[in-house]
């Protein structure tokens, strides 16, 4: 039962401790645009019409017309450790028409292929096309300037990492969330960090301006845990209990 997106819809979660472990059930679209993340100021036009001065779009109607979405979130504090609980799957078309080629979770090409600028205060990214991502914030609005991208090249940081602390606002490759050899890898959040958000990265070619979620169908599945062992789970149904009285009202809207 995917109950988080549910949630999510109008608000989000309250921070974890190190002491508490919360599960989440997650669906990621594929109008799931990273970079809108936390992004209460900005209204998203209509799917027929440009962004002003934002992302960009397809010049002409596509088949899937969608609006790009706000990528969902839950809170955390300094420190909390978030990890995949079971590899995430699922398929996303990042091409015009439904249907066809669809890429999963770790996302298509080598680390690399894919060099995406920022947007407002949240980093470019240069990984792997149509990877499953998360950013970092803190309670401010990310209007810039935007931090440096982290580089999932061979050369950099790769995909084949056991643990990696982003800086706020630093989009980090989180794909199916284990490693070749079967590590569930661990993202830690850092100094100042309220709060985590889950989405996709896109743009024409997978490189450049951010954009082009407007002919995306499809979407990832993916279980989360914070502060949670995937090799020894806590009890969902208290996990459901502190997540209820965790909730608060941010004002985050959803489409679909």
């Amino acid at each position: 039962m995917n109950w988080f997106k549910t949630l999510a819809t109008a608000a989000f979660v309250g921070s974890a401790s190190l002491s508490q472990a919360l599960v989440i059930d997650a669906t990621v679209a594929g109008s799931d645009a990273i970079w809108l993340a936390g992004r209460t100021d900005l209204t998203i036009p209509d799917a027929s019409a440009p962004w002003p001065g934002g992302m960009i779009r397809h010049s002409g109607p596509t088949p899937e017309e969608i609006k790009e979405t706000m990528p969902m979130g839950v809170g955390v504090s300094a420190g909390d450790v978030l990890k995949v609980l079971d590899p995430a799957d699922g398929g996303i078309s990042f091409f015009n028409g439904f249907g066809g080629v669809t890429y999963g979770p770790a996302g298509n090409g080598i680390p690399g292929s894919s060099s995406i600028s920022s947007f407002g205060g949240i980093s470019g990214y240069i990984g792997t096309q149509g990877a499953l991502v998360g950013v970092f914030l803190n309670d401010a609005v990310p209007t810039g300037p935007a931090p440096t991208a982290l580089d999932f090249r061979v050369t950099g940081l790769g995909v084949d990492f056991a643990s990696l602390t982003p800086g706020l606002g630093q989009v980090f490759y989180i794909g199916d969330g284990i490693t070749a050899g079967g590590v569930f890898q661990e993202f830690v959040a850092p100094t100042g960090a309220t709060r985590v958000f889950i989405g996709i990265t896109d743009a024409f070619g997978f490189n450049g301006a951010p954009g082009a979620f407007d002919d995306n169908d499809g979407s990832y599945r993916v279980r989360l845990g914070i502060n949670e062992d995937p090799t020894n789970p806590v009890p969902e149904p208290g996990t459901l209990a502190a997540l209820l009285l965790g909730l608060a009202a941010m004002g985050c809207t959803r489409r679909r």
